[in-house]
């Protein structure tokens, strides 16, 4: 990266995690010049900060191009499985089975 890091910005860590969770390069972009984790943290600026997209700063990709694919993984469920994947993951990393093996249903009577 040839910029200041943000503290949205993921570590090399979570970079190896999440990269094979997102779907391969031409399936799921229409810019292949930017790299594909500066779209994340682009993202994770945005989310983190809780900015409009256009106040992204400008050593980040283009809001339009982080817009785009944010709205595209959305609409695709890419989010969707790469939390459900994330969270197999922390499960057997803390000794845990990966799918839960029991469930809580809480309900609460309010009166009207």
């Amino acid at each position: 990266m040839d910029r200041p890091l943000y503290p949205s910005d993921l570590t090399d860590a979570q970079w190896e995690l999440i990269e094979p969770l997102l779907p391969p390069i031409g399936e799921s972009t229409f810019c292949t010049t930017v790299p594909r984790r500066e779209i994340v943290n682009g993202i994770r600026y945005v989310l983190r900060g809780g900015i409009q997209w256009r106040m992204m700063p400008h050593d980040l990709p283009k809001w339009e191009t982080v817009y785009y694919h944010h709205n595209l993984w959305s609409k695709t469920g890419v989010w969707k499985a790469m939390n459900a994947a994330l969270v197999k993951i922390e499960r057997e990393r803390k000794g845990r089975k990966a799918e839960p093996s029991a469930a809580v249903g809480d309900s609460q009577s309010v009166k009207t």
